[in-house]
């Protein structure tokens, strides 16, 4: 641990909280703790869609609030997917245009990609990227799911780790946010597929769709469903 960090831990008033129920930081003050005070976490959203990019997003917290607490208006910060929408969207405005403090960064890996490579590589490489372009890299990776081997960072995998860090909640809410925006973009270019109700995911309404139009040039190729339809002459 640097002598400036050393120095804010050990004399700040404020003190590392007891574990609760609820410390969504206690793998990153656990990590802070010894040594690493750049702890990323890292998510994705849209593996499953039949068309449209997988998004992937990393998040740095400040050690401040780590080891401080987090400030009340992100407490209630949580797996995207068991908050509301207008919720995914208040906590994306936070994180991406009043706290400075954050270190975040967003990485589309487009339907080319994902046929070239199959999802779950080109979500990896996506993972890699958005680490990347994170402002100061991380010394330490929270992987929501299974260890990831692109990455060559330490990491440390958290099965369901979106509803046990604050890192990785907050990177799926970027993720989330980002890729049902470009869906919503991507309705406008092809209203007949609906992309602003299903995001591309296939629900009954998408796979009728996609069986009486045909894939648009944002569907996964190498996907089943998709592969099985005739493409638009």
């Amino acid at each position: 641990m640097g002598a400036g960090l050393n120095s804010w831990f050990f004399q700040s008033k404020v003190r590392p909280k007891v574990l609760s129920v609820a410390d969504r930081f206690h793998f990153e003050r656990a990590l802070v703790s010894s040594g690493n005070p750049r702890v990323a976490g890292v998510d994705e959203a849209g593996r499953g869609p039949l068309a449209g990019p997988v998004v992937v997003a990393a998040v740095i917290f400040p050690v401040s609030w780590i080891c401080g607490g987090m400030p009340e208006e992100f407490r209630d910060l949580n797996d995207s997917k068991a908050l509301t929408e207008q919720k995914r969207e208040a906590f994306f405005c936070r994180l991406t245009t009043r706290q400075a403090e954050i270190s975040r960064a967003i990485v589309a890996v487009e339907p080319s990609e994902i046929d070239a490579l199959n999802i779950l590589e080109a979500t990896h490489q996506g993972m890699v990227r958005a680490l990347r372009q994170l402002e100061k890299q991380a010394d330490h990776v929270l992987v929501d799911g299974l260890p990831v081997k692109a990455i060559e960072t330490r990491q440390t995998a958290l099965v369901k780790g979106d509803s046990k860090s604050y890192s990785i909640a907050a990177a799926s809410i970027l993720a989330k946010v980002t890729r049902d925006q470009i869906m919503r973009k991507y309705d406008r270019k092809f209203p007949q597929y609906g992309f602003a109700q299903h995001k591309g995911y296939p629900t009954r309404a998408h796979l009728e769709t996609l069986k009486k139009w045909g894939p648009c040039r944002i569907h996964r190729r190498s996907f089943a469903p998709v592969r099985a339809q005739e493409p638009l002459s």
